[in-house]
């Protein structure tokens, strides 16, 4: 133990932790050791985006390479097919997979998907990050303004869901087996090799605004991020505050991304919440901030969710391939010729 006034440092267990005084008068216990959850976290997030460059790399040299796998609509489309017909769909199943399982993940995990997983989330968290160094701050949209913005996401989900729900599985089944549903992952992969002056000049509008404004797209215009949110609400893994240690210094409430008042609040119930761990990393005081999971303090390191969220993943891929749950069934000549004609292939009426 040392002891220089007006504070004392402790050796436990191999880390130093500090005691001090602070204004309100209470000891409090500062963290110096590492944390673990942004190391953790941007392990995931590194592997998952060369995992997504591998197989966008692999689709555009071979063509055949992703068969669906990437198709959120398609997901929520075969979601709806299997929902009322008991029946695993045989056009793009690996969509509904996956869908299913970010679903899953975010009901138990908050929205580690958006935080942890997706790569449009991790080049736009990169994105804000380079403009925050570039210059020197991030800048936040009025709240009022914000308010209106952040409705966006939640518009275009309602639209998706209300356009698929109005579809009965034949109508379903009719549209994905029509030569645009067999091969609508490499339309998707045109629309964005053969982007149009708008959609580029969108695109580019966007990257911009990433630079300034923390997570514009998640925040304001995804729709899977929308509904990752919904399904986070009922999730038992959950940020906690501990007024007894908070010295209220606003470190985690100015590390939020999603602008959330983490040093006013109990528990982050917010649907905003993409369960990036920031706060909990820019705290001070040991013990103000943990990670618990069904009303218990702590036990959830970033080394332990990143490990659940890598095996949850893992697991579901190799059972849906092992069980025929994964390839569309699409026969490799048919494939082949309706990629051909691709860009000829209108979406059905």
């Amino acid at each position: 133990m040392i002891t220089i006034a007006p504070v004392t440092l402790v050796t436990v267990a191999g880390e130093y932790w500090v005691y001090a005084f602070p204004m309100n008068g209470h000891q409090w216990k500062k963290r110096i050791s590492a944390d673990d959850f942004q190391r953790s976290r941007g392990v995931v997030q590194g592997v998952f985006l060369l995992l997504n460059l591998w197989i966008g790399v692999g689709f555009v040299l071979f063509v055949r390479g992703l068969e669906g796998r990437w198709l959120p609509i398609a997901g929520l489309m075969n979601t709806r097919y299997f929902l009322e017909t008991g029946h695993m769909p045989v056009i793009h199943p690996a969509a509904m997979v996956l869908f299913v399982t970010f679903v899953l993940l975010s009901l138990v995990f908050r929205k580690s998907f958006c935080g942890w997983l997706c790569p449009v989330g991790t080049v736009s968290e990169w994105l804000w990050k380079t403009g925050r160094e570039a210059f020197g701050r991030s800048f936040l949209t009025p709240k009022w303004l914000d308010l209106v913005l952040r409705m966006c996401k939640y518009v275009l989900l309602s639209a998706f869901f209300y356009a698929v729900l109005r579809m009965d599985a034949a109508s379903i089944e009719g549209f994905l087996g029509s030569p645009y549903g067999l091969i609508a992952d490499v339309k998707m992969l045109n629309f964005f090799r053969f982007l149009s002056p708008m959609a580029a000049g969108f695109v580019g509008f966007l990257v911009i605004v990433s630079l300034f404004v923390p997570n514009a797209w998640c925040r304001y215009l995804c729709p899977y991020g929308a509904l990752m949110g919904l399904a986070a609400l009922g999730s038992p893994t959950r940020i906690g505050r501990v007024a007894g240690a908070c010295i209220d210094c606003g470190k985690c409430a100015r590390a939020c991304p999603s602008r959330l008042p983490v040093d006013k609040l109990v528990q982050i119930r917010s649907v905003e919440c993409i369960g990036c761990m920031e706060c909990v990393s820019a705290c001070p005081a040991e013990g103000a901030l943990y990670v618990g999971f069904a009303g218990r303090r702590g036990g959830i390191t970033g080394q332990r969710l990143a490990v659940a969220i890598s095996v949850v993943f893992v697991v579901v891929y190799m059972g849906a391939r092992l069980t025929g749950h994964w390839e569309s069934a699409i026969p490799l000549d048919l494939y082949r010729e309706l990629v051909s004609v691709a860009r000829e292939l209108d979406h059905p009426r």
